[in-house]
């Protein structure tokens, strides 16, 4: 079966975005180290889980960056752009985004499904609702949380309730974030 792998921000106190979804509080000056860490968990990788939300700023966002890639890796940016995506909702109708095919199924049953076809690891975005889905489904195989060195006292979060993980990796990188690598604990590696 394959993995279905979470890469999620999250700052120290445990929140994934502000009160009303604010985003400011992320470190966007990654280190090469952070940078080679991200490329290793993405390079077994041959789809990305999207909510909405997300899509409509991810997908546009690695699309534009082809255009003007100073500076980035350019091969990570083909990897986003080229990797086949799926996006979930409840409201679209189609996608015009390429590589991308839109599931309106219950989501549960739409990712076992996904997760016993034949193919490499599956890597999730997204934002709280559909992060926490993934999660109380019990969906998601392996987590990398990159927290960031910031505390903002109140926000949302992608854990409703008690969740036990294991801890399988814990990296600091100098531009100040953790990644905390875990697995559910009832989920064997």
């Amino acid at each position: 079966m394959r993995k279905l792998k979470l890469q999620m921000q999250s700052t120290v106190d445990g929140f994934v975005a502000g009160p009303k979804g604010a985003l400011d509080w992320m470190v966007q000056n990654w280190d090469d180290e952070l940078k080679r860490y991200v490329n290793e968990i993405t390079k077994p990788v041959d789809c990305i889980l999207l909510g909405r939300k997300l899509a409509e700023g991810f997908i546009d966002s690695w699309d534009a960056r082809t255009t003007n890639p100073e500076g980035e890796d350019i091969e990570f940016i083909r990897k986003m752009n080229d990797t086949p995506k799926i996006v979930f909702s409840r409201t679209l109708k189609t996608v015009e985004w390429k590589n991308t095919k839109l599931a309106k199924g219950d989501l549960a049953d739409e990712v076992i499904k996904l997760k016993s076809q034949n193919g490499k690891d599956i890597i999730a975005y997204g934002g709280v609702n559909f992060v926490s889905n993934l999660i109380q489904h019990g969906l998601i195989d392996e987590l990398h949380l990159f927290v960031q060195p910031t505390v903002i006292g109140s926000g949302m979060a992608i854990f409703k309730k008690e969740t036990n993980l294991k801890l399988n990796e814990a990296t600091s990188f100098s531009c100040g974030v953790v990644v905390l690598n875990y697995q559910p604990s009832n989920k064997e590696q």
